[in-house]
């Protein structure tokens, strides 16, 4: 696979609690060099990132993360947030307490309220992999679908593990065919990328794929 393929398909990303407004400008440079898909950076960053990118890079941000136990008229805030700020794709943290509750009724209002709050842009929603029975991701599959997301995101990576084969795997045999999948969190090499791209992942989550072009 040309690495051309993998980049198209990455969300750059820079989430630590401690990235400056100096490491947010090099990814973006960085996403720019490379042609990435996004950039994805905490929320607090999205107006500069976008006034300093302009139209040359979707900014991408998170909502209600990494543990999604926010309210929805919290996250349905911060999302407006966001694309008044000028981001373009929202990943939102589910509420995994509603999960292990069996509630995915609930799941799926918070879902369809927070898609109809984006306006239009792409909506990912996080489900945290690593937290989750084979049964309850076979679920999300189902309520992220009905809930009309444009993506299912596998992971945070900020729990106990990240993206896997087999959790790609799974998604692609039970989501809708409209909805599409993103893996994050450990990716780790061009090797690892281009199989969950192979497996079905129409987008990454990952600094490391820029990191290693770089470093070549």
């Amino acid at each position: 696979m040309d690495r051309t393929e993998i980049y198209v398909k990455t969300d750059h990303t820079l989430l630590n609690q401690t990235a400056t407004w100096q490491e947010i400008q090099q990814i973006c440079e960085d996403a720019l060099k490379y042609g990435t898909a996004s950039v994805c950076i905490p929320p607090s960053y999205v107006k500069q990132a976008r006034e300093y990118l302009g139209d040359r890079m979707e900014v991408c941000t998170v909502i209600g993360f990494p543990n999604g136990y926010n309210t929805t008229a919290v996250k349905e805030f911060e999302i407006r947030d966001a694309v008044a700020n000028g981001a373009g794709e929202l990943d939102m943290v589910i509420n995994l307490g509603w999960v292990k509750d069996g509630r995915f009724d609930l799941v799926e209002e918070e879902i369809r309220i927070l898609k109809k709050a984006c306006q239009g842009k792409i909506l990912k929603v996080i489900v945290e992999t690593c937290l989750l029975t084979e049964e309850e991701k076979q679920k999300l599959c189902e309520t992220v679908t009905s809930a009309g997301a444009d993506f299912i995101k596998t992971s945070t990576g900020f729990s106990t593990a990240g993206a896997t084969f087999a959790d790609i795997k799974l998604f692609r045999e039970h989501i809708g065919p409209e909805v599409k999948i993103k893996a994050a969190g450990g990716i780790a090499s061009f090797e690892d990328a281009e199989e969950y791209i192979r497996l079905g992942a129409a987008r990454l989550g990952t600094s490391r794929v820029i990191k290693l072009a770089k470093a070549e």
